[in-house]
């Protein structure tokens, strides 16, 4: 059980790591056109990597030359609840072919929500300079009608190794809790649903990965990542437009923020374009509700009166 004491232990430590940390600066060109990959196909310093929601996605077609990362073997530790390990994941860009002049290109299903997600784990692992997203993801491809291939690429193992890695890039519980009880003047940004931000609803419908309590940490605001991407497919919206979404809700880049959701993953897609695209200096908690829901004596806002599952 978490008591008070040990609370304001962990919130302290927490304020002082956000105090020192440094945020690296956005990427050049985090985002490339549908077309830019069209001409970059059959370049041998560039690598396109697959990260989609749903298994078997990738292998119902791709975009030519593409290799497979599955989000849920490849990218975390399957047991600590954590992302890839730093040797693994150095095995497993390795094992794409990817060396450190090749330039990877993310992209997945769902407006690119979990190939986000692997572009934040390569930014942790060290790579962000490397790694672009694909704008707009499978769906702008398909909706052009642009060829897919089902045969898996073959490609030549490299020997890279990991540049030093950026931690600071990933917020933890008691980063959250410090914003929350206001000993850190850091924002947060939840990304849910209305209703999940609310407490009206636990997860969206048929999420494996529950909470016991819904709401949302006390002090966050509530910008659904949806409201970032254009809906006819799926690209960004312009910075203008970005700037302004987020404005809106009194986050101009003027504070550090924290992103967070359920799990992590549409948090990253938000992380992503606020950190990459507008500049900000953003940390993407991926324990999210899943970590924050779950634990005993922190504090939670409840506008739906739901904070016990089934209740």
């Amino acid at each position: 059980m978490h008591t008070p004491r040990l609370i304001a232990a962990v919130v302290a430590v927490a304020t002082a790591t956000i105090a020192t940390s440094t945020i690296a600066a956005p990427a050049k060109e985090p985002l490339v056109t549908y077309e830019w990959v069209q001409k970059n196909l059959d370049n041998p310093k560039v690598r396109i990597v697959e990260v989609s929601v749903d298994p078997g996605v990738y292998e119902r077609g791709h975009i030519p030359g593409a290799v497979n990362f599955r989000w849920h073997t490849d990218l975390v530790d399957k047991v600590s609840r954590d992302i890839a390990s730093r040797e693994n994941f150095q095995k497993l860009i390795r094992d794409a072919g990817i060396d450190k002049d090749t330039t990877v290109v993310l992209y997945g299903d769902n407006n690119n929500w979990f190939a986000a997600w692997g572009a934040w784990v390569f930014h942790v692992h060290g790579l962000g300079d490397q790694v672009r997203l694909l704008d707009g993801g499978r769906k702008i491809w398909e909706l052009k009608q642009l060829p897919l291939d089902t045969k898996t690429p073959t490609v030549t193992a490299t020997s890279y190794k990991l540049p030093e890695g950026n931690s600071n890039l990933r917020a933890h519980l008691g980063d959250v809790l410090s914003a929350a009880t206001k000993k850190s003047d850091v924002q947060l940004l939840d990304i849910r649903s209305p209703d999940e931000y609310s407490g009206k609803i636990f997860a969206p419908e048929g999420s494996k990965e529950l909470s016991v309590r819904a709401g949302h940490v006390p002090g966050a605001v509530n910008v659904p990542w949806g409201k970032a991407v254009n809906a006819e497919d799926g690209t960004f919206k312009s910075p203008a437009d970005l700037k302004k979404v987020y404005a809106d809700v009194g986050i101009d880049g003027s504070k550090p923020i924290i992103t967070y959701c359920r799990i992590g993953e549409r948090s990253s897609h938000s992380w992503y374009l606020l950190s990459q695209i507008l500049g900000y200096d953003v940390k993407n908690y991926d324990g999210s509700w899943t970590e924050y829901g779950n634990s005993v004596g922190v504090p939670v806002a409840n506008a739906a009166g739901t904070v016990w599952l089934g209740k």
